[in-house]
């Protein structure tokens, strides 16, 4: 009688909670597992079950690579002080582990990485192509002729081409993304289930709220300095946050993409204070969320708003992310 019941509850789409025995038998899951199904259905106890309509089925991931300049536009170090091909290094790194392990979890979701190089040498870039062989991720050198009409003359050559470069992945985004699309900068280290967090976190809230979403993967400093207001979600295996601003690595969808289309635009135009000026803008209408705690590292100067998050072993983080020689 009890295999039948579960057998009817397993048509109907109803799962079994059997608190006594700890486990779910119509997954066939100890309840401490995952009990969620991505592009089906997100289970979180004691909250129950989410369907899925917001499903994701590809991840443009475009990371912006500078391999010489150490901090831009500051004069300062950044934690542990080495030079910055070893934070570009070591952030790739980090997220080709990330991609591994999502890959292992979520096989029918396509992902696919591009590097933005902003001029890098010989030597730097033939490190990073050492990385990333074999790994199907394509580099493609920033063109800075294709802006200088279009940006505005900067200060200094290292705006400007941040600038470019951040325009150049927006466009890259807009054109051939397909759903999700990942703008990330490389002096970030990434835990290793960050991806899969994004993407399982994004389908449960977006379907919750029926809209698109954008996500920080970073826990900043600087939004706990106000005491802003603000609203606690539960995504995948941890609470998000919502949040009116960010830098520029953040995930969104090729829709908002196209739908603010404007503001991405101009942001690059010009250096606006903050940079992030007309991106931040968007957070008026639209829902950002970062989160509790960080899935990802800023690794900037130590004591700046922008960089390390709360309660991380940082030197843990960098050691596990070092090349192997």
């Amino acid at each position: 009688m009890k295999k039948l019941f579960i057998k009817i509850c397993r048509l109907f789409g109803y799962e079994i909670i059997d608190q006594n025995n700890f486990v779910s038998p119509t997954l066939n899951k100890e309840l401490n597992e995952d009990l969620s199904i991505i592009n089906k259905n997100s289970i979180i106890l004691p909250l129950g079950q989410v369907n899925i309509t917001k499903k994701v089925t590809s991840v443009l991931i475009i990371l912006r690579m500078n391999t010489n300049i150490e901090i831009w536009d500051q004069n300062k170090r950044r934690l542990f002080e080495f030079p910055k091909i070893e934070y570009s290094k070591r952030s790739i790194i980090s997220l080709i582990k990330s991609i591994k392990f999502c890959k292992k979890k979520y096989l029918d979701i396509k992902i696919k990485t591009i590097i933005i190089d902003d001029n890098s040498d010989k030597k730097n870039l033939s490190e990073i192509e050492n990385i990333i062989d074999g790994e199907q991720i394509e580099i493609i050198s920033l063109d800075y002729s294709k802006y200088k009409s279009k940006i505005k003359n900067q200060k200094n050559s290292s705006t400007f081409a941040n600038l470019s470069s951040l325009l150049q992945s927006f466009e890259i985004g807009k054109k051939i993304g397909e759903d999700l699309i990942f703008f990330v900068e490389d002096d970030y280290l990434h835990f290793e289930p960050m991806l899969e967090e994004m993407i399982s976190s994004y389908e449960r809230i977006a379907s919750q709220v029926n809209k698109d979403i954008f996500m920080c993967p970073t826990d900043y400093p600087y939004l706990y300095m106000n005491n802003q207001k603000t609203n606690i979600l539960i995504g995948n295996k941890r609470h998000w946050r919502t949040v009116d601003r960010t830098l520029c690595t953040f995930l969104t969808t090729k829709n908002l993409i196209s739908k603010y289309w404007e503001n991405f635009y101009y942001n690059c135009l010009d250096r606006h204070d903050p940079f992030e000026k007309y991106i931040n803008e968007i957070y008026k209408k639209e829902i950002c969320i970062s989160p509790l705690k960080s899935l990802s590292l800023h690794l900037t100067n130590i004591n700046s708003s922008y960089g390390l998050s709360p309660f991380i072993d940082y030197k843990k983080l960098w050691e596990e992310n070092k090349i192997n020689d």
